[in-house]
């Protein structure tokens, strides 16, 4: 199985909580495949760089998880066929970018380097 991260977009017209079911049923439609869940980190509302169908903000939502490929195809196609979506992105990781993406859950660029009196 490979590792994969994805980004959705929601459309800013949704409550919280209806943005978390959406989030929820595409949980549900990865971990129903046979993927695991490695790790999810919801961003909020947040703006976007450009207007995407007249809307200025989103709610983005991370998740990394491993899965087998085929699945992939299955999750697409359900965040094509929600309205609530306005964009979305899946990208397989290599092998530094799991690396890369380990060290920053385990939180060993957030250490503060301690200040050289000369």
């Amino acid at each position: 199985m490979n590792q994969y991260e994805t980004v959705i977009v929601l459309t800013p017209l949704l409550s919280e909580d209806v943005a978390k079911e959406a989030m929820a049923k595409f949980k549900a439609v990865l971990t129903d495949g046979g993927a695991e869940i490695i790790h999810e980190d919801n961003w909020g509302l947040r703006k976007l760089a450009y207007p995407i169908a007249k809307k200025s903000n989103g709610f983005f939502n991370l998740t990394e998880y491993s899965a087998p490929g085929d699945l992939i195809a299955k999750l697409e196609l359900q965040l094509k066929r929600d309205e609530r979506v306005l964009r979305f992105l899946t990208i397989r990781l290599d092998k530094h970018a799991v690396a890369y993406n380990a060290k920053k859950r385990s939180g060993a660029f957030n250490k503060k380097t301690k200040e050289v009196a000369a």
